[in-house]
């Protein structure tokens, strides 16, 4: 396992995660997550080596090993596929697949939206009401941010509270963050064309509804995993789905 930082579009330091050797895969993680905890941990990474792939993970700004400005002209719209491009140049990726979860599926579309080019397209615990509908998700988070030292055992943002505190999110950061991710219509989708696959867990019903998201895609196939939004990340299926998929 491998490690180095690159420059984000505006000199932040971005650490990034990288094992195996072969076509490379570019891993985007979840909200409050990590490349260590979405594609390390579980041991979907050293999948994606094992079937002859590199998986590059970076830790997204405001997450993991990454700087976590607190200017707030550091988080303009979209500040995410900046730094995605930034990457990308940096590391001279050239021929490469795309892979994200939840708020990094939101970042893989937009940066495609944007001119990014991978050969095939990975979107998983997202669906098509995520993409459109950022302002409703966003704000839950904004108040269990604002309401972080109150929050008790059965208020709803509980779960979000929890995951922050044990992944130690810097909030300052985090709060500048959400406010920079940008919706994405339905009719905006024509122009993910690569070929996709959309995966998600059965009971994992946060961002609406992932069938519908491959419905709407150019070339788009669905699958199913066990688990919720928080736990499909920790079942082998999701790595396995993804390999399936990338060795099609």
């Amino acid at each position: 396992m491998g490690q180095a930082f690159v420059q984000g579009w505006d000199g932040a330091e971005l650490a990034v995660h990288r094992v195996g050797e072969g076509r490379p895969v570019l891993l985007l993680h979840g909200l409050f997550s990590s490349a260590q905890m979405n594609w390390i941990k579980f041991g979907h990474a050293q999948r994606l080596a094992d079937a002859g792939f590199e998986a590059v993970m970076p830790d997204l700004r405001a997450h993991g090993q990454s700087d976590a400005p607190h200017d707030p002209a550091a988080y303009p719209a979209d500040v995410l596929v900046r730094d995605i491009e930034a990457l990308v140049g940096a590391l001279g990726l050239t021929d490469f697949d795309l892979c994200g979860f939840s708020l990094g599926a939101r970042t893989a579309v937009r940066a495609v939206m944007a001119g990014l080019t991978p050969r095939r397209l990975v979107l998983a615990g997202m669906g098509l009401e995520g993409l459109s509908g950022w302002a409703q998700r966003s704000a839950f988070f904004v108040d269990a941010i604002d309401r972080f030292d109150e929050i008790r055992l059965g208020d709803p943002a509980f779960m979000a509270k929890s995951f922050m505190k044990s992944m130690n999110v810097d909030r300052v950061a985090a709060r500048l963050l959400l406010g920079s991710v940008d919706d994405t219509s339905p009719e905006a989708l024509a122009a993910v064309t690569m070929p996709t696959l959309v995966v998600c867990g059965a009971d994992d019903h946060d961002n609406g509804s992932a069938p519908a998201l491959a419905r709407a895609l150019p070339d788009a196939t669905f699958a199913e995993i066990p688990g919720t939004h928080m736990s499909s990340v920790t079942e082998p299926a999701l790595g396995e789905a993804i390999v399936h998929f990338l060795r099609a």
